[in-house]
Parts: C-alpha cells; structure tokens; sequence
C-alpha cells in the first residue's frame, strides 16, 4: 500500500526539481542547479528501485489518479501501470539520467547555460517516466511529445550554432512525421474499442481480429494490420528506423550528455517499449511483424555499413545505436519482445558508457571530436580506456558480457522464426556482427592506439564538427572523477547484467502476463526457450557455447580487420577507399536519403508553395479579387460618372423618367 502512495513522487521529483532551476537558477548559486536535479533523480531511482523489487514480489498496480476530461463513453484519465516491464524501465531510466546528470557537473561546467540544461535533462527524465508508466494511449502520447519538445531543447542547446539549430528543426520535423502515423493508429484504437485504457483495449481487440476496414477504392484491410504499422511508424520516428531515421546522426551537434541521455536508454528506445507493451495487438497481425522486422533488418545493416567511414567520434556512436535499434526491432518482428526489451537494457548501459567516454576523450582534446587527430590516448586517459573497452566488448557481442547475451539472442531467435523476412534479418544481424566490431575497434584503436596524431599538422582541423583542438604543446588530459564515476558505474552493468537477467527475463516468469506471444503462429521464443534449457543450460554454458559459433569468429574477424587496417598497415583503407570510390560515395551521400528529402520534400514544399503564392495569392487573391474588383469599381464609376453633366434639365429628365418607371411598376403589380 506504501509503494502505491509514494509512485507520483517517481516523475514529481525530476519535474519539481526542473522547475525550481529553470525558473530560478540564475537567482540561485551555480551549484544549486546540479544538486537539486541529481537530488530529484537520485530520488526517482531509490523509490524505481524500490517498485522494481515489489514487483519482483509480484506486486502489479493499474489505476487512474484524476480524469482529464470525459467525452460522452469515453474517459481521458491520467494513471500508473506498473509491472515487470514498466519498473525494469523505470530502473534503467533513472540509473542512466543519474549518470548523465553527475557526469554534466564535468562536462558543462564552463557553459554560460548550465542551469538549463540542468533543468531540460531533469525535465526529460520526467516526461520519459510519464511513457513507461502510463496506463493509457493518451498519457503516453503526451509523453511521447514531451520527450520530442525536450529533445528539441537539448539537441539545439547551442541555438548560436547555425548546425545545432538545423539539427534540432531535423529531429522535430522527422517526429512529427512518425507522430501523425502514431496518432493515427491510437485514433483507430479508439475507434473502434471505444477506450484508450490499455486494460480495455487488449481486453477488445481478440473480438476485432476478423475486422476488416477500407482504405482505398473498397480494398479491405485487416484492421489490426493496419492499425500496428500505424503505430509502429510512430516507433519508427523515435526509435529511427529507416527511412525516419536521418535526425539522429545531426542530433549529436548537441552537447555530449544529451547523446547519453537521450540516444542510448531513453526517447530512442521507447518506439521499443511501445511495441512490446503493444503486444497483445500486434500479435495479432503477421503482416504488420514482417513489416517490423524487414525495416529493423535494413536499418541494423545499412546503418551499421554507414558507421565504417565516419570520423567523427561521436557519429560514429551514433550510428552504432542507428543499427542496435535495428536488431531489438528485428526482435520485435519475431515475436521475440522480451529478447527486444533485454537488449534495450543491456545496451542502454553499454551506449550510455560509450558515449560518455567519447565526451571524456572530447573534453580532453579540447573538443576535437575528428579520430583521425587522436591515437595512443590510452596513457592520458587510463579509466575512460578500460571503460570503453568494456564498452565495445559488450556491443560486439563478446561472451561473458552483457550485449553478448541479449545480441547472440536476437541473432538465434531470428534464425528459429518462420515470419516472412526472416531470412533477409538473419542475413542482416549476421552481417551487422562483423560490421559492428569492425567499425567499434576501428574507433577504438585510431582514438586509443597508435601513433599521437594530435602532436602533427591536422589537416582536418578545418572540418565543420570540429571545436577548438589541442595546441601543438599540449598533452590531452584526462577529466576528473565527477566524469570518471559514471563510466565505472556503468561499466559494471556493462559486464555482468546480461549475465544476471538473462534467464529470468527470457526463459522465466519475469515478462508473464505483461508480453503476450501466439506460440502457435509465432514459436520462435518457444525455440529459444528449448535450446537454452537443452544445449546451452546456463549462462556461462551459453558464453563458453557462443566461443564456438559464427557470430564469435565474424566479431573476431572484424577486430583483427580493424587491426590490420588501422595499426598494421594504415595505408590499406585509402587504398580500398580509391578502389570502391562508387561505394564511398554512396556511403558518404548517407545513402542519399538526406538529398532526397531536400529535394522531395523540402524542395517539394518550397515548389508548391512558391506556386501557390503565385497563383493563389498574386493571381487570383490580389490580382482577381482585391485589385480585380477596385479595377470593376473604377470601370463602373467611369461609366456612371457621364451621367453627372451639371445641367438641371438632365437631373429633371431623369426624375420624370423615374416618376413613369414607379408608376409602370405599382399600376402592374395593383392590376
């Protein structure tokens, strides 16, 4: 009964805290901004822990605090729906935003708005809480905006930047694009189950699997089809899957923190909770899982290929979680939601460290973000070294930690599924494994090893993403423990999560009555499950297993590629690069996806407009309407204007003309 009472604190306390220091902190000392924000989200994660605990007790609660509005049968109400799943979210969100937040105290210490971006990232952790804790489509759609504004925020953070604020107008534009499809798909939703209540939707929609609607030219379409790709296109926005995907490379212009924060646990991973919370009705459509899983196989590979030729160290973080989000939807696609949701967590850490120690290297190069001016930094930078090691063995995928647990699940699930397009995904994670190391150890050893770059002429340092840089005199250095606490604490979970939860939140009663799977239509969990209990046993047997296997020996084969190429011999990749100059390009244009928008629909937009100025406005608006008629008014003046001759006889022959005109009239209309 405690733990009911105390979960409005849960998103109360990052909200109160943002408030005080949004409106109030240039009044207050400069170190009030941070310690009432770490206070309100430390708060936020003691009690997460709390409710995580309860549940695992088998504690469950759905109700609504207060209702917003009543429209005729239907209830707008805000309430908590608290489960395994939704207190797994609550823990990972919390811990992350902790994180981030001490790690700020370092990185933005300097910045003349320290104080708000205190205030937006404590407000994001709040709206972010308000999404995984709802208990109705109308709560985690406002969420799902206040996430989008508060992403608007911290991605334009420097507004000065004409990049940061072109990112931030990318990233907002491309939302609501994904947004329009997921209101759609809650508008059919309630349309035809008459609630936004999850209980009471999941409780309607077997009764509406038959039914069919019209979409084009009387063509019926199955109605959960329809509506699950409708809400999966909002998933698509945030989560950025392709072709919604292109706002997240630019949304790095803003400060590193944020790139934590929101690009490793939080708004880009909750497109994934919202399908795997969205269960019960996407099972109930095969149409709509092939369609996830074919987008989340083409966004895992061709992001992944992306990550290979970037150079600046944040981007090429960026795109590594462009192709983790693909493998966690190519789960969804088969079924495998609570193989998606493990991976969500396990790389929520992972890319939370990875990015951090990206922003640890950044500050110690004076915000030279280019690798091709880094190399043998391990000495100046001893915890961020380790740590991001930690790091890239987890997304690679190396037994015994924690992305090799939740990786190597998506990769057999996959191979166990029958759902159309499974055959292209296993192709695509598969691939993604080789590529993933190759691009994670190609980062690694051009920032970490070699030859000290930073002490020659940088022919790069005229690279537009490039700050400041190191003077020819200078030694990089290493921040302070306020930067180097959060990279060992997450560093821990790096290493053994995927170790302690894999078989409780896959092959338990963890997800039990929270994710719901047609094992007779979709039986590849049901695969896992017995390949797991059958061959594997255990966790470690799984690692020592795994040593065996083929996504092993293609990580392996990309570390030592990346080894080859960028410490033995360096001169192989421009080589390559001369050779495959079509491939290049195409991989440097992104694929052309940015063009095409600027074009189609940029370009496209402008088009129509600049035409409908032309003729709506100047032709027809100004030139028919108003300036059209003072021309008829005046034509008409002209013409009335000759009757006013001055003479009086005139005036008096037209009052008697008049007078006989009346009389003709009254003398018809009386007879």
């Amino acid at each position: 009964m405690m733990i009911k009472q105390f979960l409005i604190w849960i998103p109360l306390l990052p909200l109160i805290a943002s408030a005080i220091v949004g409106l109030f902190g240039s009044r207050l000392p400069r170190s009030a901004a941070h310690w009432l924000t770490i206070l309100g989200v430390a708060g936020a994660f003691i009690l997460s822990a709390f409710v995580f605990k309860a549940t695992l007790a088998g504690f469950i609660h759905n109700a609504n605090l207060y209702t917003w509005l009543v429209s005729g049968d239907i209830r707008f109400s805000v309430g908590f729906l608290i489960d395994n799943l939704t207190a797994m979210m609550m823990v990972v969100v919390t811990f992350v935003s902790l994180m981030v937040h001490i790690y700020t105290i370092g990185y933005m210490h300097e910045d003349s708005g320290y104080s708000r971006f205190f205030s937006y990232i404590s407000l994001f952790t709040f709206a972010m809480l308000m999404l995984v804790m709802s208990n109705n489509f109308m709560q985690l759609f406002f969420g799902w905006e206040a996430v989008g504004l508060v992403s608007y925020l911290l991605i334009g953070f420097w507004y000065t930047r004409p990049t940061a604020i072109y990112a931030n107008l990318k990233a907002f534009l491309v939302n609501r694009v994904g947004d329009f499809g997921f209101l759609l798909g809650i508008g059919l939703v309630l349309a035809y189950t008459g609630s936004l209540d999850y209980a009471e939707v999941f409780k309607a929609a077997p009764t509406l699997s038959e039914t069919t609607i019209s979409l084009f030219a009387n063509t019926p379409w199955s109605l959960m089809t329809v509506s699950c790709i409708l809400l999966f296109v909002g998933a698509m926005g945030k989560s950025a899957q392709v072709p919604l995907h292109v706002w997240l490379p630019d949304s790095m212009e803003g400060p590193t923190p944020i790139s934590a924060l929101i690009h490793a646990a939080t708004m880009v991973t909750a497109g994934i909770f919202m399908v795997a919370r969205m269960s019960p009705l996407f099972e109930m459509s095969t149409t709509a899982l092939s369609f996830v899983m074919t987008i989340g196989a083409i966004t895992a590979l061709f992001m992944g290929l992306l990550g290979v030729i970037q150079n600046d160290i944040k981007r090429v973080v960026a795109y590594s979680t462009l192709s983790q989000l693909g493998y966690m939807t190519v789960a969804l696609g088969a079924s495998a939601y609570s193989v998606a949701i493990f991976h969500l967590m396990t790389h929520a850490f992972f890319k939370a460290l990875l990015f951090l120690g990206a922003g640890s290297v950044i500050m110690g190069m004076h915000h030279d973000q280019d690798i091709r001016n880094m190399g043998n930094l391990k000495q100046y930078f001893p915890v961020t070294w380790i740590t991001s090691l930690i790091g890239s063995l987890a997304l690679i995928g190396t037994p015994f930690f924690a992305g090799f647990y939740s990786k190597d699940s998506i990769i057999e699930v996959v191979k166990f599924s029958h759902i159309p397009g499974s055959g292209f995904a296993y192709f695509a994670v598969i691939a993604g494994v080789f590529i993933t190391a190759f691009y994670s150890f190609r980062l690694y050893f051009m920032v970490f090893h070699g030859a000290e770059k930073w002490r020659e002429v940088r022919p790069h340092a005229h690279d537009d993403h490039l700050h400041h840089g190191l003077k020819p005199d200078q030694d990089p250095h290493e921040p302070g423990w306020v930067v180097k606490l959060p990279l060992i604490l997450l560093a821990i979970p790096s290493l053994l999560i995927g170790y302690i939860a894999i078989q409780p939140m896959l092959f338990g009663d963890f997800f039990r009555g929270v994710i719901v799977i047609n094992a007779e239509l979709h039986p590849a969990m049901e695969h896992l499950a017995h390949h797991f209990h059958d061959v594997l046993h255990t966790p470690s047997g799984m690692a020592i297993h795994g040593l065996l296997t083929l996504p092993f020996a293609l990580a392996i084969l990309g570390v030592a590629t990346a080894w080859l190429f960028y410490m033995k011999r360096p001169d192989i990749p421009a080589v390559i690069q001369q050779r495959l100059s079509l491939l290049n390009r195409v991989l440097e244009n992104k694929y052309g996806f940015d063009h095409f928008n600027e074009v189609f629909f940029a370009g496209g937009s402008r088009f129509i407009g600049n035409k409908l100025w032309q003729i709506v406005d100047l032709q027809l608006i100004d030139g028919a309407i108003v300036n059209g008629t003072a021309k008829l008014i005046g034509k008409l003046s002209s013409v009335v204007r000759q009757l006013q001759s001055g003479m009086i006889y005139h005036y008096a022959f037209a009052m008697i003309i008049g007078a006989f005109l009346l009389l003709t009239f009254f003398t018809k209309i009386f007879n």
